[in-house]
C-alpha cells in the first residue's frame, strides 16, 4: 500500500464529502428540509448544531472506510474503476440509508429518492478522486 497516496486520497474524500453535503443538504435540499411535515421530522438548527461534532467524526470513519476499502480491491484500471466503485458503495450505502429511513421516518418519497441520487452521485465523485489520486508503490527490484 502506498500509504502516503491513501492519506491524500483519505482528506481528498473527506473534503470533497463537507463540500458536496455542505451543496446537497445546505443547499439544494434546505427548502425541502425547513417544509411543513418534513421540518418536524428533525431536531432543530440549535440542537443539529450542539452536535455537529458527530457529523465531524462520522465524515471521518466515512471517508476513511471509502479509501480503505478502494485501496484494498485496487485494480489499477484508471478512472473508471473509480466509477464503478463509487456506484457500487453509492448503492451499496446511499440506496439502503435512503430507503431506510424513509421507511421509518416521516418523510417524503421524494426526499428519500433525492438522498439516494445524490449520494449516489457524490460516491461516483468520491470514487473518480480517490482514483485519480491513489496509486501504488512502484515495484522495486
Amino acid at each position: 500500500m502506498n500509504v502516503k497516496r491513501f492519506w491524500l486520497a483519505f482528506i481528498a474524500v473527506f473534503v470533497l464529502l463537507f463540500i458536496t453535503d455542505w451543496i446537497v443538504h445546505g443547499g439544494i435540499l434546505m427548502s425541502t428540509y425547513q417544509s411543513e411535515g418534513v421540518k418536524e421530522a428533525f431536531r432543530s438548527t440549535e440542537e443539529m448544531q450542539s452536535k455537529m461534532w458527530i457529523m465531524w467524526v462520522m465524515y471521518l470513519v466515512w471517508a476513511f472506510f471509502f479509501t480503505f476499502i478502494f485501496v484494498k480491491g485496487y485494480e489499477n484500471k484508471g478512472i473508471m474503476e473509480g466509477v464503478k466503485f463509487g456506484i457500487y458503495i453509492g448503492l451499496f450505502y446511499s440506496l439502503v440509508s435512503a430507503y431506510g429511513n424513509y421507511s421509518v421516518y416521516p418523510i417524503p418519497y421524494s426526499l428519500a429518492f433525492q438522498w439516494f441520487i445524490f449520494g449516489l452521485i457524490q460516491s461516483v465523485i468520491f470514487g473518480i478522486a480517490v482514483a485519480a489520486i491513489y496509486k501504488p508503490k512502484a515495484a522495486t527490484s
